[in-house]
């Protein structure tokens, strides 16, 4: 399953709620950028991870270190019966043919910016302007919005949940 969609947008909290209910793993683009420019190269990741994934075997990512600036370790990931790809760029055409379900997750870009600034800070907010329009341009060239299977609204603080059994 790909989550796709803007940052600050609410990916990561469908990830996780989905990744729990369902017992699967997830991976997050953040970790497979080699920085705030990195989006237009992480083709390159995907294919060491999803390629041998489709194939039945463990794949693997060097996972980005944002703190220094450089790739760290490599990542092994098992195959599973499920797989929560998450982040800007998971529903990419290259690796479409792989994905199962594409969930595009939006908010208001206002609110979006709000968000990533709380998490990561205000001295980053030129970068996350720059990522913004980048990650728009990405997302007029995939057209990652007209091929998700579903489209959630990011905007609630929190995922719904079940009203669960009246008795």
């Amino acid at each position: 399953m790909c989550i796709d969609g803007p940052a600050g947008s609410g990916k990561t909290t469908l990830a996780r709620t989905v990744a729990s209910l369902a017992e699967a793993p997830v991976v997050q683009m953040d970790d497979l950028y080699d920085g705030w420019d990195g989006l237009p190269r992480v083709t390159d990741q995907l294919d060491r991870l999803l390629l041998p994934l489709a194939e039945g075997v463990a794949g693997s990512y060097r996972r980005y270190d944002w703190g220094r600036q450089e790739y760290a370790e490599t990542v092994t990931v098992a195959p599973a019966p499920l797989l929560v790809l998450e982040g800007v760029g998971a529903g990419s055409l290259a690796h479409a043919a792989r994905c199962t379900v594409l969930a595009w997750v939006e908010a208001p870009d206002d609110l979006r910016l709000q968000r990533g600034l709380t998490r990561d800070g205000p001295e980053v907010e030129q970068q996350w302007r720059r990522w913004m329009r980048t990650e728009a341009e990405h997302f007029a060239e995939q057209r990652t919005r007209d091929r998700a299977d579903v489209i959630v609204d990011g905007t609630a603080a929190a995922p719904p949940r079940s009203p669960g059994r009246v008795t």
